[in-house]
């Protein structure tokens, strides 16, 4: 953020925004860090460093919640996933057990077949 950090914030990219947005969480060095679809409108470097962070922060112990419906993260980042299909909790458990109850092997279609359709959309 080097390159933003004596900018004013009118006029800054999604990409800027949401990059302040979490700084701006983060800077109080909280315990529990709760986001919300953190890398949306991040190019693909910073949305890397964001996943390493992320990483860098369960690491060190603290619980970080996050929702995403970029399932490639969610197989990568979590230690649990929590479904949520028409306002209600369809499934809360570990990746390789969504994937065990369902019989994929890949986690997206795990998703799919939990919420029910092909589409998204549970029948």
């Amino acid at each position: 953020m080097r390159d933003i950090l004596d900018r004013r914030t009118e006029g800054f990219s999604q990409g800027q925004r949401v990059k302040t947005a979490i700084a701006r969480a983060l800077i109080h060095d909280p315990r529990n860090v709760i986001l919300d679809e953190p890398t949306n409108g991040l190019d693909v470097m910073a949305t890397r460093g964001l996943r390493r962070f992320m990483q860098q922060l369960k690491g060190e112990g603290r619980c970080v919640l996050f929702s995403s419906h970029i399932m490639q993260e969610v197989a990568a980042l979590c230690d649990r996933i929590v479904v949520i299909a028409r306002g209600r909790v369809v499934a809360d458990e570990t990746p390789d057990a969504l994937r065990a109850q369902t019989g994929e092997t890949n986690l997206e279609d795990a998703f799919v077949k939990i919420i029910g359709s092909d589409e998204g959309l549970a029948a």
